[in-house]
């Protein structure tokens, strides 16, 4: 860490400025600042089936469930073995929204799934009919194979190798 002798804080040596024109207000940095990631909303059609398809096939744990409307739920799921970041499922509410259902990301791969044990896990999701769109691949990062959701939606499920452990 570096500590910026204007400003007082601290900056790790690999962030450089790529735009010179854009100059940071640091009267509004709070300095020490600690963030996260809390949850990634991801539209779906419906709570329940989408539920059953995370906690199901997945997996997944099923962290909160409350009703905030008639027609809007706060649902949020996470990996096993997860305490960080969870994914909010959104019920599409009107038709601009239905349109994102399957394609939040225009094609592109939406999320990665890390798992401790790639094999275990990958054989799981093929007993539980999870379609895979590439398979397992071995890469300077790890195995990776990429599977769908129940709408469509991108994922790369990787076992990251020792020695670019991500985990």
């Amino acid at each position: 860490m570096i500590l910026h002798e204007k400003t007082g804080l601290f900056n790790k040596p690999i962030n450089k400025v790529i735009n010179k024109k854009i100059k940071p207000n640091f009267d509004s940095i709070i300095l020490f600042m600690k963030q996260r990631i809390a949850q990634i909303a991801i539209v779906v059609k419906d709570y329940d089936e989408a539920i059953e398809f995370y906690c199901k096939k997945l997996n997944f744990s099923l962290v909160e469930d409350t009703i905030l409307t008639p027609e809007k739920r706060w649902v949020i799921v996470q990996p096993p073995g997860s305490n960080g970041c969870g994914l909010l499922l959104a019920k599409a509410a009107n038709k601009e929204q239905e349109l994102s259902i399957g394609n939040q990301t225009g094609g592109r791969v939406f999320m990665f799934l890390f798992t401790d044990d790639f094999d275990r896990d990958y054989t799981n999701m093929l007993n539980n009919n999870i379609e895979f769109v590439r398979p397992p691949e071995e890469h300077a990062y790890g195995k990776v194979a990429v599977f769908k959701d129940l709408y469509g939606n991108l994922w790369d499920f990787i076992e990251p190798n020792e020695k670019n452990s991500l985990f």
